[in-house]
């Protein structure tokens, strides 16, 4: 069993608190986690996330800051934008958004007006709150429009899509999602976006990390912005970062300071600056090819026992699967891989009859997995403990799914986590 790391002055201060930190580590340790926006960071980037650059304030930008004593502050951001300029290719980084939502928030602030009309992918289909969706702010402060995928093949019309576009003219158009198991079209998007006029922003938050390793096409040739969280694929803090074009430069860097945001986080960035570090190294693009290779394996196991897997499977990190033929609704199905150790969230599917917290699917991922070491030879056993839970599930079967626990628990003591052992 992997024993909680040492958290000296936490149990002193806070022994309840800490206890419960000290379970957490135990739970991460110990069940197999298929969430596709979840990773491990090192111990270097937890390192970095909590150190004495909490206690900073730094508004503004290096070199141009409202208060003083930022010469290591300055130093750190310089050091976060170089690296991400350098892995990604971009002409302008800007590190500061604090998540993936403020990210796209100043994207619009940028770019468009109160009621203009924006496009992205419809939520249901695969996309984002963010992207104009109805519930977000983003679709209550402007006139968002949607597109979707082929109900017959689970993947987008860009003939529909262009058709929308011309039509509704939009400002902004926004490419990526959170369920999307196939390789993005940045060109295609372009295209669009260039004979409607508007401004193309590649949301990468879910593949960055296989970009960064060479493991997905890069949106840089394409888009004109480009945001992306920091922690998913490419395994750093929970941050977020907004890339673009040098001609974009001071609209993105105005509307996250002072438009949006005040002092950044700076512990989080130091944080970035390591995970960047850490994607600049060989062992990153073998990790990033190896989550993709991961995910295409499963899948095929997946298919073999009968599931339902949107688009018929996945170029990335990310399955999604329609579990009606199973005859098991998603939330139940997630709720009893949980007690089975293997963690995965229900979501809706394209063309969802069901709603959306009780939705026909679940949504998985191999980031976390590939993360500890465990590689295609697992996954067939991988997509047997899935397809004895969600069949436990449905019979309502509590000791299967206790046997299934203790088949994952001795896989994940064999496989230590990353940041997590030793």
């Amino acid at each position: 069993m992997t024993l909680p790391l040492p958290h000296p002055a936490l149990t002193a201060a806070d022994p309840e608190l800490a206890a419960l930190v000290g379970a957490e580590e135990l739970l991460q340790a110990e069940t197999l986690r298929l969430i596709p926006s979840e990773n491990y960071v090192s111990r270097a980037v937890l390192e970095a996330s909590g150190t004495v650059l909490q206690n900073k304030y730094s508004e503004g930008y290096a070199g141009r800051r409202y208060y003083e004593g930022q010469q290591n502050i300055d130093q750190i951001e310089r050091l976060a934008v170089d690296r991400a300029k350098a892995v990604f290719g971009v002409e302008h980084a800007n590190v500061q958004p604090y998540s993936g939502s403020p990210a796209n928030l100043a994207v619009y602030l940028a770019f468009a007006e109160p009621g203009d009309t924006v496009m992205g992918m419809a939520l249901p289909m695969g996309g984002h709150l963010t992207h104009g969706w109805g519930v977000s702010a983003t679709g209550r402060w402007f006139r968002g429009v949607q597109y979707g995928v082929r109900q017959d093949t689970g993947l987008i019309d860009f003939d529909q899509v262009r058709e929308l576009a011309l039509a509704e003219r939009p400002k902004i158009i926004f490419c990526g999602g959170t369920a999307l198991p196939r390789t993005i079209d940045f060109a295609a998007f372009a295209e669009i976006a260039r004979e409607s006029g508007a401004v193309l922003v590649a949301d990468i938050a879910h593949i960055a990390g296989l970009i960064a390793g060479g493991a997905h096409p890069s949106p840089v040739p394409h888009a004109d912005v480009i945001s992306t969280t920091t922690h998913k694929t490419l395994r750093g803090p929970r941050g977020a970062m907004l890339m673009s074009r040098e001609e974009h430069a001071k609209a993105i860097d105005k509307a996250v300071f002072p438009g949006l945001q005040g002092g950044p986080h700076n512990q989080t960035t130091a944080g970035i600056a390591v995970a960047l570090h850490e994607a600049a190294q060989p062992a990153f693009a073998e990790y990033a090819r190896s989550v993709v290779a991961n995910a295409r394996a499963l899948a095929d196991e997946l298919l073999a026992r009968g599931f339902d897997l949107v688009s018929g499977g996945t170029d990335n990190h990310l399955i999604l699967m329609d579990l009606t033929p199973k005859e098991v609704p998603g939330k139940v199905a997630a709720k009893a891989l949980d007690r089975a150790g293997i963690v995965v969230n229900y979501n809706t599917v394209p063309y969802d009859p069901r709603k959306p917290f009780d939705p026909s699917g679940i949504r998985i991922g191999t980031p976390s997995l590939t993360s500890r070491g465990i590689g295609t030879e697992h996954m067939a056993a991988v997509a047997d403990w899935i397809d004895r839970g969600v069949r436990a599930a449905g019979a309502g079967d509590e000791q299967a799914l206790t046997a299934i626990r203790a088949e994952v628990a001795e896989l994940m003591a064999a496989y230590p986590a990353p940041g997590l052992s030793g």
